[in-house]
């Protein structure tokens, strides 16, 4: 395939460097065109936000962890001085400016980043059934839906989805809460206490041996010709996308009440493990929707699985993977053991990400370590893979001098988005924990 690529001009130094596994730091040329998908707007996220706030009565009945915020499932943010200092150190990189991290490794119900677009999606399938079948109206309290009544509705149909875990974990658990029946396809590099959490709540669990497209597929074929069973397709989702996008309007919240001001002074720097696009691309959008060129959005992949540079990079975005050019998927952040990327992410974003690194796995470990020993927080690896972004980010003095950084970047804000990890096993964080090496990350 480098071959191929070669003839077409596309072989570029990038696509080498993925080839043979470095660690970037890829710059998008296109990343403040600030071109956005017509098709997906402000009046559609507004629309996601509406769904979920009707639907917090009956997240707030039936799954009483949400009581505090009333049935919204959000997560904090939390400045972290003391991570900061200690990857000052451990990168021997100046890390100016105020850094924190966004805790959706700690969202209620399942635990990870997954919760905004998969549980988004289920409900809005649950509402659907439910106005069609003359049960509901939408000024109604969406607290009746505990009823058992409508659990019997909700058992006539059923919900697909291929994952390699955190998404299988919010679409069975929503599902079978709703009494949905649930199918989760899952790849053999998911984490097997995921299966059985997912069993233990009454999702049947289907494992490949193969790849998250192959479990993608199999779900996807699953579906097809019972117009009962709902897809959910992390490829190329446009109601997972909205989920993800309502947490750009939330942030903005959240910003306010830390009093963190955002404008040309006062930058916003936002990093985003990426797995499949789905779950950061939404993310990114919505962050960029409120913020527009205040923000500088940055996602990150395994150097095993780096699918969306390799696909914005090239501009073939899910027509090339990254066993096309020789590597293996394989990787220990098993939420990023992804291929290819989505149909839908990687065109509706190459306008406005600013860049994307790779990482080696085993600096994950070391990350993961000194986060749990500086602010007592503990995620999972993959929710590692964005925390050395920053200084990379940092040290690009093209990059801060081209977009005028260079003069505000002490007063800037870094975001960390932590993606999953609260619901890992003790046992199973221990061993995250024991991994980590006694070098410097950057030695």
């Amino acid at each position: 395939m480098l071959n191929q690529l070669k003839d077409m001009g596309k072989l570029t130094q990038t696509v080498q460097d993925l080839a043979d596994a470095k660690e970037i730091l890829w710059i998008n040329p296109r990343g403040k065109e600030n071109g956005f998908d017509e098709t997906i707007t402000e009046a559609d996220i507004q629309e996601a936000e509406e769904r979920l706030q009707r639907f917090a009565p009956y997240i707030k009945e039936v799954f009483p962890e949400t009581a505090g915020s009333g049935g919204i499932i959000e997560s904090p943010l939390k400045e972290i001085p003391s991570m900061q200092k200690a990857l000052a150190e451990m990168l021997q990189v100046d890390h100016p400016g105020k850094l924190l991290l966004k805790c959706d490794s700690h969202l209620p119900v399942s635990g990870s980043i997954k919760a905004r677009g998969g549980i988004y999606e289920v409900l809005k399938l649950a509402e659907k059934v439910a106005l069609e079948a003359g049960m509901l109206q939408m000024s109604d309290d969406y607290g009746m839906l505990a009823e058992e009544r409508f659990r019997t509705l909700f058992s006539g149909y059923s919900v697909a989805v291929g994952s390699t875990g955190n998404l299988g974990l919010s679409i069975g658990i929503m599902s079978a809460q709703l009494g949905f029946q649930v199918t989760v396809h899952m790849s053999a590099d998911a984490r097997q206490w995921k299966k059985d959490l997912l069993r233990s709540r009454g999702a049947q669990v289907v494992e490949y041996p193969d790849s998250y497209q192959k479990a993608v597929a199999e779900g996807r074929r699953a579906a097809q010709g019972d117009p009962r069973c709902h897809f959910v397709d992390d490829e190329g989702s446009l109601d997972l996308f909205l989920g993800y996008a309502t947490a750009g309007r939330r942030l903005e919240k959240q910003l306010a009440e830390l009093g963190v001001l955002v404008d040309y002074q006062h930058p916003l720097f936002v990093y985003i493990p990426c797995g499949v696009g789905g779950a950061p691309g939404g993310v990114a959008y919505g962050i960029k929707k409120v913020f527009g060129k205040h923000a500088h959005c940055f996602f990150a992949e395994p150097t095993h699985a780096p699918c969306m540079v390799l696909g914005m990079d090239t501009d073939l975005h899910d027509q090339i993977s990254v066993e096309d050019i020789g590597l293996d998927g394989k990787t220990a952040a098993d939420g990023l053991a992804v291929g290819r990327a989505s149909r839908l992410v990687g065109k509706t974003l190459q306008p406005l990400i600013d860049g994307i690194s790779t990482i080696d796995d085993y600096r994950l470990y070391n990350y993961l370590k000194a986060l749990a020993d500086t602010e007592g927080i503990y995620v999972e690896p993959s929710a590692c893979a964005s925390f050395d972004t920053p200084a990379r980010v940092l040290q690009q003095e093209d990059y801060l001098e081209a977009q005028g950084l260079k003069e505000n970047i002490k007063t800037a804000t870094h975001i960390l988005w932590a993606t999953g990890g609260s619901m890992v096993p003790e046992e199973e964080m221990k061993h995250y924990y024991s991994l980590a090496s006694n070098s410097s990350p950057r030695a």
